[in-house]
């Protein structure tokens, strides 16, 4: 009998939390409809009709929708907001590198970097994204100690090893670039980037 209430009780609960909740789905089943159709404005509108700011959620969706229209400074704002909602979520900051990358704001985007690494330390596309643009700066030093994280979790991953014997080169770490110029072989024969760091080696 307890147990009956128990559920009588739980169904009442979700069903009260459905009805309540029946405007922001219908907004976000509409929303969805208008993206498939490419009509972003119109499923952007949806959303804004329901809007609340404390909803994580919306906040997420806006900042993909904005994103999918090209409209980079609002999307920037949403997921800002989504992020200051749920800090330890990592799929807003996936998603606001991507608008800050149209944006060219490489600085926000080593920034967002390295809050996903702060919060998880051993994060191999963070660490390898974030070496990409410490290597393309020329920072050595750096790009090197994330491209070890990222190298140490998948061993044979060819970006991995390419990059980390590149790296290594342009420190003067030649016995190292050797190893990893020559794993690379074994993952891609005759590739021309292997190739040519080892031929810069004597």
């Amino acid at each position: 009998m307890k147990r009956a209430f128990l559920i009588l009780t739980t169904a009442v609960t979700f069903t009260g939390f459905s009805q309540t909740n029946k405007p922001l789905v219908s907004a976000f089943s509409k929303s969805y409809e208008y993206e498939s159709a490419q009509k972003y404005d119109s499923a952007i509108n949806e959303l804004t009709s329901v809007y609340t700011a404390t909803s994580y959620e919306t906040n997420l969706r806006l900042g993909w929708l904005y994103y999918l229209s090209a409209k980079y400074k609002e999307s920037v704002s949403y997921y800002q907001k989504a992020i200051a909602l749920m800090p330890a979520a990592t799929e807003p900051k996936w998603a606001i590198i991507n608008v800050y990358s149209k944006l060219e704001n490489w600085t926000d985007v080593e920034k967002t970097y390295l809050g996903i690494i702060k919060s998880d330390p051993q994060n191999a596309s963070a660490n390898y994204n974030l070496g990409l643009i410490y290597y393309y700066r020329k920072d050595y030093a750096n790009a090197k100690k994330c491209f070890d994280v990222s190298l140490n979790l998948t061993p044979f991953g060819y970006n991995n090893m390419l990059m980390s014997a590149w790296t290594n080169y342009f420190l003067g770490n030649k016995n190292d670039a050797v190893t990893l110029f020559n794993k690379v072989l074994l993952y891609s024969p005759n590739d021309k980037s292997a190739l040519e760091g080892l031929s810069l080696i004597k």
